[in-house]
């Protein structure tokens, strides 16, 4: 039977007689704290289990992968941050654009609405005689 736990919502752990929850908070730790406050149950499994990751993280290859790892979300987010960048850069040149045509259409009827003011004046003048 497949069995799937959000480790984010996990209990406080409180009972050392249950290997399963002891197993999840521990594959859940972030920090040495959460890592100490396990060993402090002193559960000979889960101390032994402590141990083999400390000395696994304290290898040369360990630290290269976790580095390599860190990096590659590094320029995954710098990406994003420009992809982003650029989208934005994209739209405010198309908008002004659009703003730079209406603003030509604007001007264009400003001299139509002259000219047409000219005309009237003109007809005024002629029905004036």
């Amino acid at each position: 039977m497949l069995q799937f736990y959000e480790l984010k919502k996990l209990p406080p752990l409180t009972d050392t007689d249950s290997s399963r929850d002891l197993w999840l908070k521990l594959i859940n730790a972030e920090t040495e704290e959460e890592l100490k406050k396990i060993e402090e149950m002193r559960v000979p499994v889960m101390s032994e289990a402590i141990m083999a990751y400390q000395h696994v993280a304290a290898s040369p290859e360990f630290r290269e992968l976790e580095r390599m790892r860190s990096k590659a979300r590094h320029d995954e987010a710098q990406a994003i941050r420009n992809a982003e960048r650029r989208g934005e850069e994209r739209a405010n040149a198309n908008w002004q654009g659009v703003v730079a045509e209406k603003d030509i259409a604007l001007a264009n009827k400003d001299v139509e609405n002259i000219e047409l003011r000219k005309q009237l004046e003109l007809l005024r003048s002629q029905l004036g005689k």
